[in-house]
């Protein structure tokens, strides 16, 4: 059997898949493939390991004949045709559950940056421009503790947040499709959630239904003295939108881990405000979780292959 790797991957995996007596084809690149390179090579191939950088739309999964198995290194699966690979019978294998609590665990880290400008203050440090001990009005931020947390979609990693934020006594309201009856938290319609929270927090996956959720009209719902974070999907939310947001002040900052194009351009208007903190898509990135999802993902491309159960399966 042959494989197609569409990513530079970590060598001990790449070295269980040969082990398994399995022929590998493997970009190794840090940018993403061409889609020439793709489609030159994937005819043949009874497997793809893939990641959200990679389109495997339908044209990919039309060329690849022999196609058995998709395994995508992600719990998101956007890149994907499902449909497409679905319908020719192929398997599609992801990597939820594994990344939650480290995906959390960044999104709370960027209520607290925004909120307390830690990065303006570490900014300023650095720049040589903190001049004064201490004054009563010098960088002043917003409390966390106690203020009401919207949480757009309430699923494994919506849980996790709201968990975090018990620790800070914060008031959790919710939209989700379903009621969830194991949290302390109230359901909300989407309009309200944004109305009340001093934290809107996006943890939806994309879709037709979610893309451009946030935009200029619900935008304009929010408190002034409010925050947007997205540690999702970056086209969730209108970024021309997001920017004359902050440059008319309609919310108080935001703090994004994703971006509508990634990476984001280095003269992007949103790198021009000290309000808004930018991390480059690390959500999961820890040395645990990302060495965790590689083993899943590769177990469900050895999987697919053999024609087993996957351990995450679309």
């Amino acid at each position: 059997m042959k494989v197609l790797i569409t990513f530079r991957f970590f060598d001990e995996w790449v070295k269980k898949i040969v082990e398994s007596g399995i022929e590998v084809i493997q970009w190794k690149e840090e940018k993403a493939p061409p889609k020439k390179w793709i489609l030159d090579n994937v005819s043949n191939v009874d497997g793809i390991l893939c990641t959200l950088n990679t389109k495997i739309d339908k044209e990919v999964i039309s060329a690849a004949k022999n196609l058995k198995v998709i395994s995508t290194y992600s719990v998101g699966f956007d890149h994907i045709d499902v449909k497409e690979a679905k319908s020719r019978g192929i398997r599609l294998g992801y990597t939820p559950e594994v990344l939650t609590e480290t995906t959390a665990d960044l999104i709370f880290g960027l209520i607290l940056a925004v909120a307390r400008r830690i990065v303006e203050g570490d900014k300023l440090i650095r720049e040589g421009k903190w001049m004064i001990p201490w004054q009563p009005d010098f960088l002043l931020g917003y409390d966390v503790y106690g203020k009401t947390l919207g949480i757009i979609g309430m699923g494994r990693i919506g849980k996790a947040v709201y968990r975090r934020a018990k620790g800070f006594n914060m008031r959790v309201i919710y939209t989700s499709r379903t009621k969830k009856d194991d949290i302390d938290a109230e359901l909300v319609s989407f309009e309200e959630l944004l109305k009340q929270s001093d934290f809107v927090v996006i943890t939806v996956d994309l879709n037709e239904s979610t893309y451009h959720m946030i935009n200029e009209s619900t935008l304009r719902l929010m408190k002034k003295t409010a925050f947007l974070i997205n540690a999702s999907r970056g086209k969730v939310i209108d970024e021309k939108a997001l920017v004359k947001a902050l440059e008319e002040k309609w919310i108080a900052g935001a703090a994004l881990d994703v971006f509508e194009e990634e990476p984001i351009n280095k003269d992007h208007p949103l790198l021009k405000f000290s309000n808004v903190v930018l991390t480059p898509h690390i959500g999961s990135a820890t040395f645990e979780t990302r060495h965790k999802m590689a083993e899943i993902a590769v177990e469900n491309l050895l999987r697919g292959l053999r024609g087993e159960k996957l351990i995450y399966e679309l």
